[in-house]
């Protein structure tokens, strides 16, 4: 068996009958949004056979399962970051992992870094399209024609309809939505003010160090993709304070429940 389907079948027996139906990535801060679902079934990372373990603050580190809005859902309470020295197989893990369980679609959230002075801490970004500025790919390597094809095709990484229902949720709940592009750097260093001038040059609108790798992995094996930012700071040289992950935390806990508002609606028009 390979490395995903050993994990799945291990989450399967846990879940003990239940099908998720989405999977929910859960960026820095935003770990509470999972104390929201309903009939909740825990797996910690750990107990999970070739699963990889987060190592950073405010990432809890386990699997819920459960409902949300109407639909079943299982949640990453907790991502994998390419900083924290995990391989891009293994960061593909549980992506490949929800699609063997029956998954249909990922909603992967994160916090980001405002390179837009009107897009400030609090906001909420819908990811229309990425920027891969790491010069990394989580598909380096052999590739495995039973998950994906060689030469993958991101023109439309991050699906349309799925973004429409976003913003139809955001309307109804009287939430100020943004859409932009989202650029990926590989972390853990905050980005130079040099580096957020060229980025906003090549018409990125937020930053940040997670999610591109997990829509990539997605898109290979065939999961539909949204992504949203929960914008936590202005990106370095627009602000006048240091960054830090503290106020990555605080700022992501704020627009939590602003998120789960809108994560709710949205399943709820699935």
């Amino acid at each position: 068996m390979k490395d995903f389907e050993i994990s799945a079948q291990y989450i399967e027996q846990q879940l003990n009958g239940f099908k998720p139906e989405v999977a929910i990535v859960l960026g820095s801060g935003l770990a509470d949004l999972a104390d929201q679902i309903t009939d909740p079934i825990s797996i910690p990372y750990a107990d999970i056979p070739e699963f990889p373990q987060s190592t950073v603050v405010g990432h809890t580190g386990r699997l819920v399962a459960g409902t949300l809005g109407g639909k079943n859902v299982i949640c990453m309470q907790g991502r994998f970051h390419y900083y924290e020295g995990h391989s891009f197989e293994k960061i593909a893990i549980p992506l490949r992992s929800f699609k063997a369980l029956g998954c249909e679609s990922v909603i992967l959230t994160n916090a980001a870094g405002s390179l837009k002075e009107d897009m400030g801490p609090g906001s909420i970004m819908l990811i229309t399209d990425h920027i891969n500025f790491s010069g990394f790919n989580p598909l380096i390597g052999p590739n495995d024609d039973e998950i994906g094809p060689r030469f993958l095709d991101l023109t439309q990484t991050y699906d349309r309809q799925i973004g429409e229902r976003v913003e139809k949720a955001a309307l109804k709940s009287g939430l100020t939505l943004y859409r932009g592009t989202y650029i990926w750097v590989s972390g853990p260093t905050f980005e130079t003010p040099a580096e957020i001038r060229a980025q906003r040059t090549l018409g990125a609108d937020a930053v940040g160090m997670s999610t591109v790798p997990e829509a990539i992995v997605a898109r290979h094996c065939g999961l539909k993709v949204c992504a949203i930012s929960t914008i936590t700071n202005l990106a370095a040289g627009l602000s006048a304070t240091n960054l830090s992950h503290d106020e990555t935390l605080e700022q992501g806990q704020l627009a939590a429940k602003r998120l789960t508002t809108l994560l709710k609606d949205l399943l709820a028009d699935a």
